[in-house]
């Protein structure tokens, strides 16, 4: 009997802290020559130079999961991938905290930069996630909605 190898490791969107550590070891993979690690992190700014980031909240829609998902799908369709995860948080962040981290292993370093890449991307474009931003001169704004 033969087992099937799903390389999507882990998938999620929650509103608990995000563990580097954790990404890392789901894409661990003994066929995998190369393995990109991203973090994304909530910075000061954004924008414009003055636009001094006070406070960040991520809100996600109830398919954001499902759509996350889709996107691993493509990519692990389109690149030799060995391992993928991508966990994404949602809530009350501050500034330095992780919002974001995805990871990716192939059989070259090459291949895993460029799905890595594309895993991201497509994250940020199309997982509907949205971003809302209170900055220091009390605006705000809603970022992918």
């Amino acid at each position: 009997m033969t087992t099937v190898h799903d390389p999507i490791r882990l998938l999620s969107v929650r509103d608990t802290p995000l563990s580097v550590d954790e990404v890392f070891a789901a894409v661990g993979d003994a066929a995998a020559g190369g393995t990109t690690l991203f973090v994304g992190t909530v910075r000061d700014h954004d924008g414009r130079p003055d636009a001094e980031v006070t406070a960040l909240t991520y809100t996600a829609h109830p398919s954001a999961e499902a759509e996350l998902r889709r996107v691993a799908e493509k990519v692990v369709a389109d690149f030799p991938v060995s391992a993928l995860a991508a966990v994404h948080r949602v809530g009350e962040l501050a500034v330095g905290d992780i919002a974001v981290v995805v990871a990716v292993a192939c059989p070259h370093r090459a291949e895993a930069f460029a799905a890595s890449r594309r895993l991201i991307d497509e994250l940020k474009s199309t997982v509907p996630i949205w971003k809302h931003q209170v900055f220091g001169d009390g605006s705000e704004e809603w970022v992918g909605v």
